[in-house]
């Protein structure tokens, strides 16, 4: 089967010099949290409706390979999405398999949907450190049909027992305790099992019910762009001295929890307009003083935030980031190391807020941002070149992960891209 062990082949650092101006259009890949939700619902429904517009990133295409192929060792390399989704899938599923990854992947948590399937009956061993990947699998009928999470765990658990629910001979009823973060994400999944004719929603502020009642796909489903990848070109509109970006595919009533970034760069100088089916992006001169906000429900936009507020010297406190510790490498930590590079002192607080008061130090005189094996770093730094010189990128080949084209489109909206000799 395909892996994604030869997309961390590693590439010599690439330099970044910005254009005067940007006046593009980009095609942004399609939503990754709908692909990969889509394809795990169509599986569940015998891949009955032709899913249109499917992204070509790494995560996605590791998951079309598992579903396709279901060889006994599926290694899903860094996709996270993929290790939980398929944890649950695998589950409800005939066969014995191992599931596996990256060294990262195996330090990343896995145990509380491991442990949640456990007590609905499933057969899952840890074939390495208790509650992490690798996990041995066998596909059995679930026969008890409640479960009970923290509301504050990674929205990827609740998804993917959410998903399985209508394969479950008494449904799913998932009571989540405490507060729910991340709910976009729930009520993302619970709107694609919807249009694939399933019954679930929430019974009340913390009780989620899908019936025992089978999928029944559409004949086919169009699957839109990523609001997440839309993010870097809204910091690079706000950061640019003139642009005006064309992003078609977007739509003004999204599913997707990230199109929030809309509204919330309008604070930051960027003016969004809808028209049939994409926006465009232009400058407003509008700048907020100071920027505060949760980012419970949007926590992959942080990273966006956390760059340009900085870089156009809006001081910032941001909460609701305790998810960020358990993504590709433990975000909060990656952020206060490489902004320090570029001269920017952040502080940490009870491991979910960061916050920037105008405190700097010396930048580096050749900042070269180190990525840690994830996409969202080196997407995310990569347009401060616009504002700092010398600005160096180490393994750009991470972006395959969700964005693959985002080196080339840069390159299509002006900027001078080159490795290092």
């Amino acid at each position: 089967m395909h892996t994604n062990k030869t997309i961390y082949t590693i590439m010599k650092p690439i330099s970044l010099v910005p254009p005067a101006s940007i006046h593009a259009t980009i095609q942004l890949p399609s939503s990754k949290s709908i692909c990969n939700r889509a394809l795990i619902i169509n599986a569940l429904s015998q891949n009955h409706a032709q899913l249109r517009n499917l992204s070509d990133c790494d995560d996605t295409r590791v998951l079309i390979s598992a579903l396709q192929d279901m060889p006994d060792t599926i290694d899903i390399g860094a996709a996270g999405t993929a290790m939980r989704f398929l944890t649950a899938y695998l589950s409800v599923n005939e066969g014995t398999h191992l599931l596996t990854g990256t060294p990262r992947m195996q330090q990343r948590p896995i145990g509380i949907l491991a442990n949640a399937l456990r007590e609905a009956g499933a057969h899952i061993e840890y074939a390495g450190k208790e509650g992490y990947p690798p996990l041995r699998i066998t596909g059995s009928r679930l026969t008890h049909n409640k479960i009970t999470l923290p509301g504050n765990v990674s929205s990827q658990y609740i998804s993917a027992l959410l998903m399985i629910g209508p394969a479950l001979p008494d449904g799913l009823k998932l009571t989540l305790t405490g507060t729910v973060i991340s709910r976009p994400y729930i009520d993302l999944t619970l709107e694609l099992m919807q249009a694939f004719g399933a019954h679930a929603q929430w019974s009340d502020e913390h009780q989620l019910y899908v019936e025992p009642h089978p999928y029944q796909a559409p004949a086919s489903y169009y699957i839109e762009s990523d609001w997440s990848a839309a993010s870097y070109w809204y910091e690079i509109c706000a950061l640019m001295p003139e642009a005006e970006i064309e992003l078609p595919g977007l739509f003004r009533k999204s599913l997707q929890g990230d199109a929030r970034v809309a509204r919330l760069f309008s604070a930051l100088g960027v003016e969004t307009r809808y028209e049939n089916d994409k926006v465009l992006l232009t400058k407003s001169g509008i700048k907020t003083s100071r920027m505060e906000y949760d980012f419970i429900n949007q926590p992959d936009l942080a990273q966006t935030f956390v760059v340009t507020c900085a870089l156009l010297d809006v001081p910032f406190r941001f909460s609701g980031l305790q998810s960020l510790k358990i993504k590709e490498t433990d975000r909060m930590a990656a952020l206060i190391k490489e902004m320090k590079k570029l001269g920017y002192v952040l502080n940490e607080t009870d491991g979910s807020i960061l916050s920037w008061n105008g405190e700097r130090c010396m930048p580096d005189a050749r900042p070269a941002i180190d990525t840690y094996e994830d996409h969202r770093m080196a997407m995310a730094f990569a347009p401060a070149c616009i504002i700092v010189d010398n600005l160096f990128i180490n393994n750009p080949q991470v972006v395959s992960k969700s964005y693959p084209h985002y080196w080339d489109d840069l390159r299509r909206a002006g900027f001078n891209i080159e490795a290092e000799p």
